[in-house]
């Protein structure tokens, strides 16, 4: 589909760590404004994990090609239950929750699906694209990955990735993006053969890493390339202090593309910057929003108005959020 087709947005994501935080929650935007957003179902989540951690973070939507299936991958994590990040990193799930719908309403049964490989301590923000090229999903996530079975000893995450076409099949995983430091939560987005691809250097902010726990960007006309060309550093920094988490989404109404990141350690959470240059690499802060409460690491999806109105009927507990 193309931007024109469209008619709102739904922004797709989970809430801070408590009771019910970790689980899937949705809000949509007023109308085809992609800045406003309001919870859906009350503020409650719509979808809830009962397998493996209990708890599921980092949501993505990716609309297959003929945009009639609707794929849901997400995190499974529960950090309400423990903060022990080491375990987390090293002996945490290496599945993810996967969901499918035709209608973004209807999601049926979540099913928990094991992608990372044996020697991975987890996998974490899982995400999928279409890619053409391989006439395939690429799904990828963030791993730390260990040389023995015990999972001991230094590692660091990397960026893994596998195809599949049904997500209940996977490739065998492999190392899709390798700095030697921790990179996680990269989020693609193409445009006009070109993909756009953002990530958190997730190291510590120090001599050699001044611009850790930020995120970078870098572009290749292929999914599948060696090497990606450098198009931004430190995005954002200066109007957020750090962040993570980015999600990107184009408008549907202009040439102009919407980029939030997660300030992790605030209280606002996602804070949008936009741009009409997605080459350029220059973010401007937006002035004008109205997120959720709590608003943290999803993806915003583009929808058609049929898809809004669909939303909007089924979860009509729907509220506005406060303004920001």
């Amino acid at each position: 589909m193309t931007s024109t087709e469209y008619n709102g947005y739904l922004y797709v994501h989970f809430k801070r760590e408590s009771a019910d935080g970790e689980q899937i929650y949705f809000a949509l935007s007023d109308g085809n404004d992609p800045l406003q957003f309001r919870d859906l179902n009350g503020g409650e989540p719509v979808l809830y994990s009962t397998l493996g951690e209990r708890g599921v973070r980092d949501p993505h939507i990716v609309r297959s090609p003929d945009g009639d299936r609707f794929s849901l991958v997400a995190t499974d994590l529960r950090l309400y239950a423990g903060l022990d990040w080491d375990r987390h990193q090293r002996r945490g799930s290496r599945s993810i929750m996967i969901w499918e719908s035709s209608d973004l309403v209807d999601w049926g049964e979540g099913r928990l699906v094991e992608i990372a490989p044996p020697e991975a301590g987890n996998a974490w923000a899982p995400e999928a694209i279409w890619d053409p090229e391989q006439d395939a999903y690429l799904v990828h996530w963030s791993s730390t990955l260990y040389d023995n079975p015990e999972h001991e000893g230094e590692s660091y995450n990397r960026i893994m990735s596998a195809t599949t076409r049904d997500f209940r099949e996977f490739s065998e995983p492999h190392v899709w993006i390798d700095r030697g430091w921790q990179t996680i939560d990269a989020t693609v987005i193409d445009h006009e053969g070109v993909y756009y691809r953002f990530l958190k250097d997730e190291r510590s902010r120090s001599g050699g890493a001044p611009l850790g726990k930020s995120v970078f960007c870098e572009t290749s006309t292929s999914l599948t390339a060696a090497a990606w060309k450098p198009v931004a550093e430190g995005i954002g920094l200066g109007t957020i202090g750090q962040g993570e988490g980015p999600l990107v989404y184009r408008s549907n109404t202009e040439e102009k593309w919407y980029l939030w990141i997660d300030e992790f350690t605030a209280e606002r959470r996602y804070v949008p910057f936009e741009t009409t240059d997605l080459a350029g690499g220059e973010w401007i802060p937006s002035t004008d929003y109205r997120l959720p409460e709590d608003p943290c690491h999803g993806v915003v999806l583009p929808v058609t108005a049929e898809e809004h109105e669909r939303l909007s009927t089924a979860w009509p507990e729907a509220r506005s959020a406060e303004g920001r």
